[in-house]
């Protein structure tokens, strides 16, 4: 009996089981594109960081693309094509941000040392001195503009979520809060200073003014955010303690707001690092002091915004470096200040955010 041979089964190639590129190859590739995009305009003169990044991040994209294309399929290589645009995107992005922090610390950390966090700048005419009057001055302006804020901002957004969400008030306010969010924060300052001055007399300035400019700028940050986050809680939740008897004023009190907390949180120190760094609001209203002053209802006092630009602006010319130095030292400063903020918030938020199984 003859043999009998068997044609070969041909398995048609599928995208999802094609090969595969090595890990190092987008490393490898994006070298390789920079390398030649530096070449290439080197020869004509035109080479420079930006040319070269950018002509190099199009000769990657096209390279990684082809190669994909021949080893992956197409259907790869248009998901890694934009997965990269989308990172280099990133990138680019947080290029401003980490561009700025460097250039803060670089220039901050000459003068950011004991005797700027313990002295003022009271008789200090040149070299020397600190900011304790202004890191006070801060922390205190922008606890007053807090704890009149939060509770308007949180009031505020529990009634329009729980009980004028249809109501003509609730969009009457919903839009006022709009307008207010996009307020330039000298409107503010003027607002405040015009306050104070028909009540206590022209010319008032005090850390209380300054906390009342920066409450005006922070009330529609936290409402907003407060806003979004009431809107996320299930209406089950709501639903099941009506269910048991339990009043509305109760069930927001012991349901709404523990099952929220975390996100609003989140939003009152977005709202507190949205303002702290204000300088126009703080230069009409409270102004600067080169001495100490832990009172907010009478007389100037000195904030780190304020201090910062009044450092940089009026060096004298024969001795500039030492009121930069202490301009840098002084953003440094509020940016530390700033970023225990949010590592305080994050904290809390954790800490009092809903536990899974609960």
């Amino acid at each position: 009996m003859p043999a009998t041979t068997t044609a070969p089964v041909v398995t048609p190639r599928s995208e999802l089981t094609a090969g595969q590129l090595p890990r190092f190859t987008g490393a490898a590739t994006l070298l390789v594109s920079l390398v030649v995009a530096a070449g290439v305009l080197s020869l004509f003169g035109l080479a420079g960081i930006a040319s070269v990044t950018i002509v190099g991040a199009l000769l990657f994209l096209v390279a990684i693309f082809a190669l994909s294309s021949g080893v992956e399929g197409v259907r790869k290589a248009k998901d890694r094509l934009a997965r990269y645009i989308v990172t280099g995107f990133f990138l680019v992005a947080l290029t401003p941000l980490v561009s700025l922090a460097w250039g803060t610390v670089a220039n901050g950390i000459a003068r950011f040392d004991g005797q700027f966090l313990t002295w003022s700048m009271r008789n200090i005419l040149g070299e020397g001195g600190g900011a304790v009057h202004a890191i006070w001055g801060t922390l205190i302006v922008t606890g007053i503009a807090t704890l009149i804020s939060v509770p308007i901002g949180l009031m505020t957004a529990i009634y329009l979520v729980e009980y004028g969400s249809a109501s003509r008030l609730g969009s009457g306010i919903r839009f006022f809060v709009d307008v207010m969010t996009g307020i330039p924060s000298i409107v503010a300052g003027l607002f405040a200073y015009t306050m104070f001055s028909l009540v206590f007399g022209a010319g008032t300035k005090s850390g209380l003014s300054g906390a009342v400019a920066l409450s005006v700028l922070m009330i529609p940050t936290v409402v907003r955010s407060t806003e979004e986050m009431l809107r996320i809680v299930p209406n089950e939740l709501r639903e099941a303690s009506y269910a048991l008897g339990v009043p509305k004023w109760r069930t927001i009190v012991r349901v709404v707001l523990p099952t929220s907390i975390a996100g609003i949180i989140t939003g009152v120190v977005l709202a507190i690092a949205r303002v702290i760094g204000e300088t126009a609001p703080l230069l009409v209203t409270a102004s600067i002091t080169a001495s100490m002053n832990l009172n907010p209802f009478s007389d100037p006092m000195a904030t780190l915004p304020v201090f910062v630009y009044n450092q940089y602006m009026y060096a004298p010319g024969i001795d500039t470096a030492a009121f930069h130095e202490r301009a840098w030292a002084g953003a440094l400063t509020l940016i530390i200040i700033v970023m225990s903020l949010n590592l305080i918030g994050r904290l809390i938020a954790w800490k009092f955010a809903p536990k899974p199984g609960r």
